[in-house]
């Protein structure tokens, strides 16, 4: 698009709907049908630049005039309820569908390190004496592991599988501002852990009852902290290469995106916890108890694979309507 012959040729456009957005307490009724035409083809015209075009003031200059007119055409903010489902349907889940090539890297290099290390503890009785003597590791394949999960009563076991979980994601999205770059080491602490226990339990002859207590709840908790550090190191990834737009733009865009997965993951970690406190610790039978957890993951998958591809095929991004365009500066 020729973007100069562009603004030549809508500028008259632009500068009326600009004209009946400042007079718009002594419109008449001619013209406010004129102002709600000329806001939906400026609205187009919007989007088309957007997609074409580096232009940041030009982008900023239609965006702030969007904005004005969408005020005055509607009158008011779109009823919560609105804004609730179009989180749910549309910010969220486009969000971590055009992130899942990042937290598909984050697991596939999380479970590598896990597998090599659990393989490097399991058999090996010099490397498993680094981590505790006998006894001590006696205690925690035979009683130590499964009891973790029945000791305390569900609810405040629940709100404390929460808050552990939360705090881990948190640490990803937080580390967004960073860059991303302490990402990767705060997920490979947790896959040393999990390999570690993993090894020892195994090497016990415990393989069962650590797949069978892990399972129900891992699947869900992991994918939700796959998607935090997806989300985080892809908000640094942008700033590196923000492509044929300017770097402040698509800084303030992917910033916006970490907000939305740091406040959809409350509820999924909530889910998470849910599970863990009343499903995994559960007399169900193990194999019933592993079927929930594949349920909960499924679903969830299912959930951002299709509202997600949904809206990333109409064009959405997940991005608030009418944000600003470039991160605020001092």
């Amino acid at each position: 698009m020729d973007v100069d012959a562009f603004v030549v040729a809508n500028r008259p456009t632009w500068d009326r709907l600009d004209r009946l957005v400042k007079k718009r307490r002594q419109l008449t009724g001619a013209e406010v049908d004129e102002l709600v035409d000329l806001y939906q083809r400026v609205s187009t015209h919007l989007s088309m630049v957007r997609s074409a075009s580096s232009d940041a003031v030009l982008v900023g200059k239609l965006s702030g005039l969007v904005a004005r007119a969408r005020s005055v055409v509607t009158g008011a903010h779109a009823p919560l309820w609105s804004e609730f489902v179009r989180f749910w349907t549309v910010s969220f889940p486009v969000v971590a569908y055009r992130a899942w090539r990042w937290w598909l890297g984050s697991a596939i290099g999380f479970f590598v390190v896990a597998v090599l290390i659990a393989g490097w503890i399991a058999g090996n009785p010099e490397v498993q004496a680094a981590f505790g003597t006998p006894s001590e590791i006696d205690q925690l394949v035979n009683n130590d592991f499964a009891s973790y999960y029945s000791e305390h009563p569900a609810g405040s076991f629940a709100l404390q599988v929460w808050v552990n979980n939360a705090w881990v994601a948190a640490q990803c999205i937080g580390f967004s501002i960073l860059l991303g770059i302490p990402i990767p080491y705060v997920l490979f602490q947790n896959a040393a852990n999990f390999g570690v226990t993993a090894g020892l339990m195994f090497d016990a002859g415990k393989g069962d009852i650590f797949l069978g207590l892990i399972t129900p709840h891992g699947l869900i908790e992991l994918t939700a902290v796959f998607l935090a550090a997806g989300a985080g190191m892809r908000l640094g990834w942008s700033v590196v290469s923000p492509g044929n737009r300017p770097r402040g733009q698509v800084l303030a865009e992917q910033g916006r995106a970490v907000i939305s997965v740091a406040l959809g993951l409350v509820v999924v970690l909530l889910a998470a916890g849910v599970i863990e406190a009343f499903v995994t610790p559960s007399p169900l039978p193990t194999a019933a108890r592993i079927a929930i957890g594949i349920a909960a993951e499924v679903v969830f998958l299912g959930y951002v694979f299709y509202f997600g591809r949904k809206a990333s095929r109409a064009g959405e991004t997940g991005d608030i309507d009418n944000a600003p365009d470039l991160v605020p500066t001092g």
